[in-house]
């Protein structure tokens, strides 16, 4: 049996698009206790081990949050699945879970890698494509091996809004298709 673990710091949309696509969830993993991604959690029965980052790094200092993170992964995951976690991962827990972590990233990588705002700083650059990557995680920020890109062209009509909503549309396809893909052992 497939042991897939989500962790999310927000919305949760992507979330939703995996458990909407079949893909059975064993735990969520969130380090905002505000987040939506509970709600969507919850609401399909999943559950949810949610803490405050902020909190605990006021509290605790900073690497307390990886090791809670540690703690509440199975030992026997088959994959993290990184959707939409807004916090960079230690050395230490990219090498501990190496060949388990996947992420989605709104662009083509390696371009407007690393940051918060992709689509945004794209946008800004003038790209006429844009697009997502699947990629694994490693200890350098959006620097895995590429598992599976999708492009989108930008149209004359086209709005930072609306170049945003089919981004977020792409990803909920692709995202749960890699990971069907990744657990039947086809990539």
């Amino acid at each position: 049996m497939n042991k897939v673990v989500v962790m999310a710091s927000g919305e949760g949309s992507n979330f939703s698009a995996i458990v909407d696509r079949g893909i059975e969830v064993d735990r969520v993993i969130t380090d905002n206790p505000n987040a939506n991604v509970i709600k969507r959690a919850e609401k399909v029965g999943v559950p949810v081990f949610a803490f405050d980052r902020k909190e605990g790094d006021r509290k605790y200092g900073s690497g307390w949050c990886d090791r809670m993170v540690d703690e509440s992964i199975p030992e026997d995951v088959s994959l993290i699945v990184l959707a939409g976690y807004m916090r960079i991962l230690s050395p230490y827990f990219v090498k501990k879970w190496v060949d388990k972590i996947i992420n989605i990233h709104p662009s083509l990588l390696p371009a407007f890698g690393g940051g918060c705002h992709a689509i945004k700083d794209a946008w800004e650059h003038g790209c006429k494509v844009f697009g997502v990557t699947v990629h694994w995680v490693i200890e350098e920020v959006d620097a895995g091996p590429i598992i599976t890109q999708r492009a989108i062209h930008k149209f004359d009509d086209d709005t930072l809004e609306s170049i945003t909503d089919k981004i977020h549309r792409v990803e909920h396809y692709v995202y749960p298709d890699a990971i069907k893909k990744l657990l039947q052992g086809e990539t």
